[in-house]
């Protein structure tokens, strides 16, 4: 029984003769989701701004501004009150208590929980989180912390693995997966925790993988084949690479996919988060990084000969410079 392929030898597709439209692309996507963050804000959860979090299953569906106006006649402050899964399903922030202490947290969850017990019978309440002013501003310092490191650290180590001009390709197309991730969550207004910051890192993670894998191939090209012109020889490298590509980010989304229409709730804003981040960081490994080594002028004299040039392979419509 032969192996299933889903890319098949000898693959000869002319990637890059979409790269200007992908840079159309990848612009307005960054100026969309740098406005977004500008005119909407992030709906940072308890983790960044502290305060508590109820979540609540009614027994019917619920009228949120009729629930925001009871639990907001308690005195603590404006709730925050959205729907998530179905309109039975609510999430019940409240701010900060004044004296932050556990006994004001407990009194208030307590008053909270007789609002609802008195007014909506057969209500449910689940999990309640509970995180003070002074936790949450570290917590959002040491997450903002962890993804800038994580930024520099890949950049050096590309750098040093190949060339500047390849650290500054993988450092700005993260940028823009980052980015274009976190638009979507100022656009979605989903709420942007410390599981969002996971997924991130999980995304910087694959990402720069995926770019690595075809970098090595192109690095490998470039002194295979000296006298290739650089677009040729990039849509050879991301060709080579391709099967690989192709069923990595065609199982995590498929995973991932299931996760988000079948998983829990609790995790929905992780498991969508990724999702995006696997295709866009797809996206960017093929034409963000491989489009700026071309602006840069990378070509063969970028590495010293390891080896003798020989000509393009046979059976593929691969032009060489004389």
């Amino acid at each position: 029984m032969r192996p299933l392929k889903l890319v098949p030898d000898n693959t000869n597709i002319d990637w890059l003769r979409w790269r200007h439209w992908a840079t159309v692309l990848s612009i307005l996507m960054v100026i969309g989701s740098i406005a977004l963050l500008a005119t909407r804000g992030l709906n940072l959860g308890i983790d960044f701004v502290g305060g508590q979090n109820i979540r609540v299953t009614f027994a019917q569906p619920v009228e949120v501004n009729d629930l925001r106006h009871k639990i907001g006649a308690l005195g603590h402050g404006e709730p925050t009150i959205q729907q998530f899964g179905s309109t039975r399903d609510v999430a019940i922030r409240m701010p900060v208590p004044d004296d932050g202490g556990d006994d004001t947290t407990a009194r208030v969850t307590a008053q909270v929980r007789g609002v609802i017990d008195k007014n909506y019978p057969g209500a449910t309440i689940g999990a309640v989180e509970a995180v003070s002013g002074k936790v949450s501003g570290e917590l959002f310092k040491k997450g903002a912390l962890a993804l800038g490191l994580a930024m520099i650290a890949i950049a050096i180590y590309i750098w040093f693995r190949f060339e500047w001009q390849f650290g500054l390709g993988a450092l700005l197309a993260l940028a823009q997966d980052l980015l274009v991730t976190i638009g979507f969550f100022a656009l979605t207004q989903l709420e942007f925790n410390l599981n969002t910051i996971a997924a991130l890192l999980t995304i910087i993670g694959y990402s720069l993988n995926d770019k690595i894998v075809i970098f090595d191939r192109v690095r490998e090209n470039l002194r295979k084949y000296r006298k290739m012109e650089i677009v040729t020889l990039l849509n050879l490298s991301i060709n080579e690479t391709l099967a690989r590509t192709v069923m990595t980010s065609l199982t995590l989304i498929l995973a991932l996919g299931a996760l988000v229409a079948l998983g829990p709730n609790v995790i929905f804003g992780f498991s969508l988060a990724m999702l995006l981040g696997i295709v866009i960081g797809t996206y960017s490994s093929m034409f963000v990084g491989n489009g700026i080594l071309i602006q840069f002028k990378v070509g063969p004299e970028s590495f010293k000969a390891a080896t003798t040039a020989i000509e393009a392979p046979r059976g593929a419509d691969y032009k060489a410079m004389p």
